[in-house]
């Protein structure tokens, strides 16, 4: 069904176009239910679209010559995702799941690149996403190049950390920030290339040494520098060298 005016402005990308422009798009929009681990844009698929996230969460994911999973990235609400096909005109790249029961919002993609081409504003917003994707195929290269999966692990939370607390900038995490519901140990898992049993002790490991603190589904973390040595190799926990919480 079409969308109202009031559900488009929760989306930061069109929220500055004109008013006409956004009536418009409300009757060119349409809202999509799926259930965890519902296919929501496949890399097989002929279907090309630009999908904006209402609720839920979603994951980016693609899978390794030997059928491992292997996560990308997440979308959250109020973030789009399918662009690289709208702009290039070519299959997905990759996959997008439901890692919960999530509703979508999809604007075909004939419409989306008509807004790109007359809204310049838009367009730079969308060229910048794209070179952020960019970049963090590039950090995730890096990344699973790391042997130690728990270094993994905290090079990826500070990812995380950086993109909760400063949106798409690149700005440091602060001493004590808070991830808003956060990922889960299986989707974190297929992010680093590792199990979720490896992801829950690691987790321990942090909780015991108060780096992290948990309230509810939310992560609060206390002690960024360890964090940040872990993941910069300074501190080996399999050597014990964590310091005292």
């Amino acid at each position: 069904m079409p969308i109202s005016q009031h559900l488009l402005e929760q989306f930061p990308l069109l929220r500055p176009l004109p008013p006409p422009v956004k009536e418009a798009l409300c009757a060119q929009m349409t809202l999509l239910s799926y259930a965890k681990r519902g296919m929501v844009l496949s890399k097989d698929g002929a279907t090309q679209a630009l999908g904006f996230l209402v609720e839920g969460r979603l994951q980016g994911v693609d899978f390794t010559v030997d059928g491992r999973n292997v996560g990308l990235y997440f979308v959250e609400p109020g973030d789009y995702f399918g662009e690289l096909s709208v702009v290039d005109r070519e299959p997905p790249s990759e996959f997008v799941v439901a890692a919960v029961k999530s509703v979508v919002a999809v604007l075909d993609a004939r419409v989306a690149r008509e807004l790109i081409y007359t809204q310049p504003a838009l367009a730079s917003t969308v060229m910048a996403k794209l070179a952020s994707r960019v970049r963090t195929a590039m950090e995730q290269r890096k990344l699973l190049s790391l042997q130690n999966p728990f270094q993994r692990l905290c090079v990826l939370l500070l990812q995380l950390q950086r993109q909760n607390v400063a949106g798409i900038s690149h700005a440091p995490a602060s001493a004590e920030a808070t991830m808003d519901n956060a990922p889960t140990h299986q989707e974190l898992a297929i992010m680093i290339n590792a199990s979720r049993e490896t992801v829950t002790r690691a987790f321990q490991v942090l909780f015991f040494h108060k780096v992290f603190l948990r309230e509810g589904t939310s992560l609060k973390l206390i002690r960024s520098d360890v964090l940040k040595d872990i993941a910069e190799g300074r501190i080996d926990i399999a050597k014990g060298e964590l310091p005292p919480a």
